[in-house]
């Protein structure tokens, strides 16, 4: 069996991402030998249809269920048509993330998790494009307002879970942020 968990970077004790289509590399995991490939996920810069792009790939890598923070329509509905499951981790690295699968520590999720296109706007602002790219000028994606939380339904969270989560997301956003900072800075 092959695990595809979303990630920073290669191996076990790579920061696992909270995020499928735009998270920069996948960690496929076998979960008993802990034996694991790194693959970059090519539609991380995509313009538009990422987490379609990223699902197509986990699938072609032979993952039979996937760990991540959230997934939208697009993927997770090619995710369902290839039989793969997902599985939501709160974050931490892969490594993690396989133990707490073995556990059984990880819920399943039968629908998205996150709204369609959520994904490209860095900033939250309509920046020198003046709004004419994918996200409109809306500040959606990184760094722009969160999305709004689904509306609850039978099964769901508490409200005070749907706020941990949240919390969780942003320190996660928070973290891919200052490693882009640190990135940018070394290059200096």
């Amino acid at each position: 069996m092959r695990i595809a968990v979303t990630a920073n970077g290669p191996g076990l004790d790579a920061p696992f991402v909270p995020v499928f289509g735009r998270c920069p590399s996948f960690v496929l995991v076998d979960p008993e030998t802990l034996a694991c490939e790194a693959i970059p996920n090519d539609a991380v810069g995509a313009a538009g249809g990422a987490g379609i792009q990223a699902a197509q790939t986990v699938v072609a890598k032979g993952a039979e269920a996937v760990i991540t923070g959230q997934v939208g329509p697009n993927a997770h509905r090619v995710l369902e048509a290839a039989g793969v499951p997902i599985y939501l981790f709160d974050g931490g690295t892969v490594r993690e993330a396989v133990q707490a699968y073995l556990a059984g520590r990880l819920r399943s999720t039968a629908a998205p998790t996150a709204p369609g296109h959520a994904g490209l706007g860095l900033m939250g602002g309509p920046g020198m494009g003046r709004g004419r790219g994918p996200g409109g000028g809306q500040g959606r994606g990184f760094g722009g307002p969160p999305p709004a939380p689904p509306a609850p339904q039978s099964g769901q969270p508490a409200p005070a879970a749907d706020v941990q989560a949240e919390l969780r997301e942003l320190r996660a956003r928070l973290r891919e942020m200052q490693a882009r900072v640190d990135e940018l800075e070394n290059r200096q």
